[in-house]
């Protein structure tokens, strides 16, 4: 078994060399949660001359549970959606704002492998030309290192693979 405070520092380290980590005051349940916000101008010879420009942000949250059965998924899962998406500012340069729930748990229902993979979430803001949200989910089972995605947490494997 592995030890949940050393999964969870090597998580956070890895995180913290491009997100603010704030482990001090998460949002209730999340033990710990993760910000990064970027905004990027594009500019052809001058800055007077501004092609375009557009922020992105992304929201990770860290939840930690005993036992993680469908229920519990299910309201880690509503709550991380929204208040991520309580912190998207939409306007006209916002482009995207990406919502990332990672669950430590001791143990997994039987039936959790399939409810992750079909959790999913996606919203775009005035069809897009405001940008969009999506979510990633990602459960590992501290007792046997099982690790299960949805589709777009697929994109974490290779985070856990080095630090789990």
């Amino acid at each position: 078994m592995r030890d949940f405070k050393d999964v969870a520092d090597r998580l956070l380290k890895s995180y913290s060399t491009y997100y603010n980590i704030n482990t001090d005051t998460p949002a209730e349940p999340f033990f710990a949660e993760a910000s990064f916000k970027a905004h990027n101008e594009h500019y052809f010879l001058t800055k007077k001359a501004m092609l375009s420009e557009y922020d992105q942000k992304e929201f990770v949250f860290f939840a930690r549970v005993a036992a993680l059965d469908e229920k519990t998924l299910k309201e880690l899962d509503e709550r991380a959606w929204q208040e991520g998406l309580s912190r998207a500012e939409i306007k006209e340069n916002h482009r995207s704002t990406d919502v990332v729930l990672i669950i430590l748990a001791d143990s997994f229902d039987e039936n959790i492998l399939r409810a992750v993979k079909k959790t999913k979430h996606s919203k775009s803001y005035r069809f897009g030309f405001y940008g969009y949200s999506n979510y990633k989910l990602v459960a590992y089972e501290l007792s046997t290192g099982r690790t299960c995605f949805n589709r777009l947490g697929k994109d974490l494997r290779k985070l856990f693979g080095s630090n789990a």
